[in-house]
């Protein structure tokens, strides 16, 4: 099954992290889908990618945008992967039905939580529990003191 990654947001938030996650998928050549739990989150999201950093430049629209579909980085809130993605990054505590044919088709699903929610940790426990029950091949990441990611299970 999919390759898929936890991570555990203890010392930065997603929009800090988020955008370094994007940068090393587009340097495999990979598209991303994120998709977020709120449309208000979508727009945080879209917001922190267009100016996370002077000197970068992350292509992404979102979904409805004109031209969504061919953008290598699609932020939504819908289930549908428009994007044709290679990776698809869950944010905001959105769970994909684990067992769904959609996500056998991807390289790689990333989970990405706060850690200073009890209720996020709580889920992203249960979906490491589903995720490993329907064949997937799960790997859990947590911040350091340093705020680089270290690979713990």
């Amino acid at each position: 099954m999919t390759e898929t990654f936890f991570y555990h947001l203890e010392r930065r938030g997603i929009e800090e992290v988020l955008p370094e996650l994007l940068e090393r998928t587009l340097a495999r050549d990979w598209r991303a889908m994120v998709r977020c739990d709120s449309a208000e989150r979508a727009q945080s999201l879209d917001t922190a990618l267009w100016t996370y950093r002077e000197d970068s430049f992350l292509p992404h629209a979102l979904s409805g945008d004109e031209n969504a579909c061919a953008q290598p980085v699609l932020i939504s809130v819908e289930a549908e992967m428009a994007n044709r993605p290679h990776i698809l990054f869950l944010v905001g505590g959105v769970m994909p039905a684990w067992d769904s044919p959609e996500l056998s088709g991807l390289r790689r699903i990333v989970l990405v939580f706060d850690g200073n929610d009890s209720a996020m940790v709580q889920a992203a426990r249960a979906a490491w529990k589903a995720a490993g029950a329907a064949g997937h091949e799960v790997t859990y990441w947590r911040q350091t003191a340093a705020g680089k990611w270290q690979k713990q299970a």
